[in-house]
């Protein structure tokens, strides 16, 4: 069995096509097809049910793919792994991060970060907590930006900020005149929320509960900027952190005196897993960033 024939299967289970399969790999079909004949007959299964020109992959077939796609991917990431070594200035860093981080502090410590290493690259995946932690634990990411979470074996997790969370109600609201409120204050009042998994969503439930009440949550939205929007059109309050890019003139921001209403931001990685050079630059990167920002 050999490297090509696995890269060549991979396309035909995709495709399930010889022909479009052949013109991708750049090969005739006649040669693609004793290929795939051939590995058939080294496995002594069939990996896919033949109907004329097109083919369809079977289930012996989609068991082999998984393990095939695994295969190849680790072998990819050893290559860039490999490349990286020789040039940890110039590789790539993946990172997931929490909806709400991303609108003002992650953007922030990135450009930063590019300022000092500008060829090194990044992908970022912005989700709930609920995704966020199973894309680390299958290392989908290198890194993940996350509040404190349950106990997580192999996970590291550190610190990096505390953020207050504040009360955004309409500028004609009852309370807008106000610098600060305690929350059983709006314990009436429409909420607009984030979905339910997100780290906000679960904060403002627990907070308002601290304040002896259960929101009453009329409007559900996947991130920070359509919260504040609805706010502004008078559907509602929310509880988010502060954040640039609001309209100022349509929504108020109030201090929660009571309950404490703050959250916790963390970096977490895998405690076993060799981080590549430009993740384990930008990690060291981003908690001396934060550890700065403290100090000031």
């Amino acid at each position: 069995m050999e490297w090509q024939q696995l890269e060549y299967f991979r396309v035909v289970a995709r495709l399930e096509h010889f022909i479009k399969s052949a013109e991708q790999l750049a090969i005739s079909q006649p040669a693609l097809s004793r290929s795939m004949t051939k590995l058939e007959k080294e496995l002594g299964v069939q990996l896919f049910d033949r109907h004329g020109r097109s083919v369809q992959l079977n289930e012996t077939g989609r068991l082999f793919l998984a393990r095939v796609e695994r295969a190849m991917q680790e072998i990819e990431d050893g290559i860039e792994e490999i490349r990286q070594f020789h040039d940890p200035f110039a590789g790539k860093v993946s990172i997931a991060f929490l909806m709400s981080f991303g609108v003002h502090m992650l953007p922030d410590v990135i450009a930063s970060f590019n300022r000092k290493y500008p060829d090194v690259e990044f992908a970022l995946y912005q989700n709930p907590t609920t995704v966020i932690l199973p894309q680390l634990l299958r290392s989908e990411v290198d890194l993940c930006i996350i509040g404190p979470f349950g106990e997580e074996p192999g996970v590291v997790w550190h610190k990096l900020v505390e953020e207050e969370m504040y009360v955004y109600v309409p500028a004609d609201h009852r309370l807008a005149k106000r610098e600060s409120i305690r929350l059983e204050e709006v314990a009436g009042e429409p909420f607009i929320s984030f979905k339910p998994g997100y780290g906000v969503r679960t904060l403002m439930e627990r907070f308002c509960g601290e304040a002896g009440f259960e929101p009453n949550i009329r409007f559900e939205g996947d991130d920070i900027m359509t919260a504040a929007g609805l706010v502004s059109a008078g559907l509602g309050v929310t509880i988010i952190p502060a954040f640039s890019g609001i309209e100022h003139g349509k929504v108020r921001r109030l201090r929660v005196t009571e309950p404490y209403c703050r959250r916790e931001i963390g970096l977490a990685w895998i405690a076993d897993r060799k981080l590549p050079p430009s993740a384990d630059l930008f990690r060291s990167f981003i908690i001396e960033y934060f550890r700065g920002q403290g100090e000031l």
